[in-house]
């Protein structure tokens, strides 16, 4: 019921997202990512929520990527959790920009030694000659920094401010409640969807 949900998008989101963490379900902060390029195609990938709040949901990545590259030329998007042990599903709505560069610095300087050669390493959605290259890469950085890993200039985090929140509990009968959020004057509004 509509009456069940909280006043806040952001607070109905972490009692989920809790609740999904604390029922073990794997990788419970795992979201597909859905971007539309220059070209006007869409693409989807599943990347991590790293944190999110009031301010906005916030993920990292290679900003030269697919992802970053569409990001750039179309900030709107969309990030869908799903949860099948619980039967849930929710999407959040909006407009992503880059955190700043002491926020992805922050982010990237409490990843594992190996991550971090990793961001340097790959030079995300380019082709490659081999595995082979990879690893030689990777070796050559490792020991070219010797534990101590910058945050790369190419690399960083993005935030979604979102606008829209759609929640979905399903229900064996295939009637299943679908409850939004819409942003509206600064004010979040709740409607009930149909299934």
């Amino acid at each position: 019921m509509e009456s069940d949900v909280d006043s806040s998008p952001v607070v109905q989101f972490s009692r989920w997202i809790e609740q999904a963490v604390s029922s073990d379900v794997p990788d419970a902060n795992a979201m597909t990512l859905s971007t539309v390029g220059k070209d006007g195609r869409p693409s989807a990938r599943v990347v991590l929520l790293k944190y999110y709040g009031e301010e906005g949901f916030a993920f990292f990545t290679n900003y030269e990527s697919k992802k970053g590259r569409d990001l750039a030329a179309n900030p709107h998007t969309v990030l869908h959790f799903f949860w099948p042990q619980l039967d849930r599903q929710v999407a959040v709505y909006g407009k992503v920009e880059k955190t700043s560069r002491e926020e992805s610095e922050k982010y990237f300087l409490s990843r594992s030694v190996e991550s971090r050669i990793a961001a340097w390493a790959s030079n995300q959605s380019r082709v490659i000659e081999s595995r082979k290259f990879l690893d030689e890469k990777f070796e050559e950085l490792r020991a070219k920094f010797d534990g101590d890993v910058p945050l790369p200039p190419f690399w960083g985090g993005f935030r979604l401010t979102p606008d829209r929140f759609e929640f979905w509990q399903g229900r064996q009968n295939r009637l299943h409640d679908r409850i939004c959020y819409s942003l509206e004057n600064g004010m979040w509004k709740i409607t009930r969807l149909s299934p």
